[in-house]
């Protein structure tokens, strides 16, 4: 097996390791308030976090920025909550299930595409330390680097897509109302990240 296919499983995998369920429990909160129709949306949302994370992964990686993964284990609960939060505060909108007609959103410059991009910061950096792990000593790991964030970007696509499907057969099949369900999806995250940040600060 090739350095690339390797890394490349090693990336795809992360994700479904619970090591990193704590990066699965952030894509269920950014996807929570979008339907099986706002594929688009997703994609450019995913994209923008995509867009993130790759910038902090490769500069954390390769030795130009450094943090203590002390604090960049607290700060990804963190951007759990302020997600959950947003959707707390969505759902409580009247009319979530038949918003009201107006101006469409640009799917590509959407304020939540921003916010995405700035939380796959911090993430980023968490997906660098365990690559670290994995590489040792080597100082300029580019391929490993690429093919490790391809890796993680095709596990984050399918991940989002059975989330959109899992909500589709809940909202559709169940007939459950959409703002029940984003608040039982954000709620469950936000206890999920209350406990790791609680965690963290009792291991500190």
């Amino acid at each position: 097996m090739s350095v690339f296919q390797t890394y490349l499983q090693l990336g795809f995998f992360h994700i479904f390791n619970l090591r990193a369920y704590d990066h699965l429990v952030f894509l269920l909160a950014l996807c929570a308030p979008y339907v099986l129709s706002d594929w688009r949306r997703v994609v450019a949302l995913v994209t923008s976090f995509t867009v993130g994370h790759s910038l902090t992964l490769a500069l954390a990686t390769l030795g130009v920025v450094s943090f203590p993964p002390a604090v960049i284990e607290a700060l990804i609960p963190v951007t759990i909550l302020l997600t959950c939060a947003a959707n707390l505060r969505q759902a409580g909108r009247a009319g979530l299930s038949r918003p009201a007609r107006r101006r469409p959103e640009s799917v590509l410059w959407a304020p939540a595409n921003a916010l995405a991009a700035g939380f796959g910061l911090v993430h980023g950096l968490g997906f660098s330390n365990y690559l670290r792990e994995l590489l040792g000593p080597q100082s300029r790991p580019v391929l490993e680097l690429l093919s490790f964030n391809v890796g993680v970007e095709i596990g984050q696509l399918l991940i989002v897509g059975l989330i959109l499907l899992v909500g589709f057969l809940v909202l559709r099949g169940l007939g459950t109302p959409r703002r029940d369900w984003l608040l039982v999806v954000s709620g469950a995250a936000a206890g999920i990240a209350a406990v790791l940040l609680l965690n963290q600060f009792t291991a500190a």
